[in-house]
């Protein structure tokens, strides 16, 4: 399992597909922050629940400068159907190989149901305008977790 990254370091580079399989890469925001989320997959009601509270709020978030990614294992036609069906207009991104969520140590040993299982970790990161980090939050609620985000950026949610 890789380390996990604190707020300070570089944000690793990465280049994926999107849900209609174009490249998108960090690098490609440069300038602005993004926020990068990591969810476990497209079309469960936890992950959905998430994606809908940041795309209910992307407006807001956009307006203080930020973008959101949000990053999965999920293949591009997965992204592709779960955007579709949930109305989404968060960026969804497909790292089927898991190198991205590795290098974010967003993937590795958890626990569910009492048991350790080797999985996604919930994780969002706060990516600055120069590419480094300015948060690093592992193991994420699905519910709520977009309010708490708003509250810690002072932002506030309409």
């Amino acid at each position: 399992m890789s380390d996990r990254l604190q707020a300070g370091d570089t944000a690793p580079a990465f280049t994926l597909s999107d849900a209609d399989g174009k490249s998108v890469s960090l690098s490609d925001y440069a300038g602005r922050k993004v926020i990068v989320y990591f969810y476990p997959a497209a079309l469960t009601p936890g992950c959905t629940k998430q994606a809908c509270d940041f795309t209910d709020n992307l407006d807001l978030l956009a307006g203080a400068g930020y973008d959101v990614l949000g990053i999965s294992p999920d293949k591009p036609e997965k992204l592709g159907k779960f955007r579709e069906k949930e109305s989404l207009r968060v960026t969804l991104l497909a790292d089927p190989d898991k190198a991205t969520l590795e290098a974010y140590g967003a993937f590795g040993e958890k626990t569910m149901y009492g048991k350790t299982v080797k999985g996604v970790i919930r994780s969002t990161f706060i990516v600055d305008e120069t590419g480094k980090l300015e948060r690093a939050l592992y193991n994420v609620r699905a519910t709520g977790h977009v309010a708490k985000l708003l509250k810690d950026l002072k932002l506030e949610a309409a």
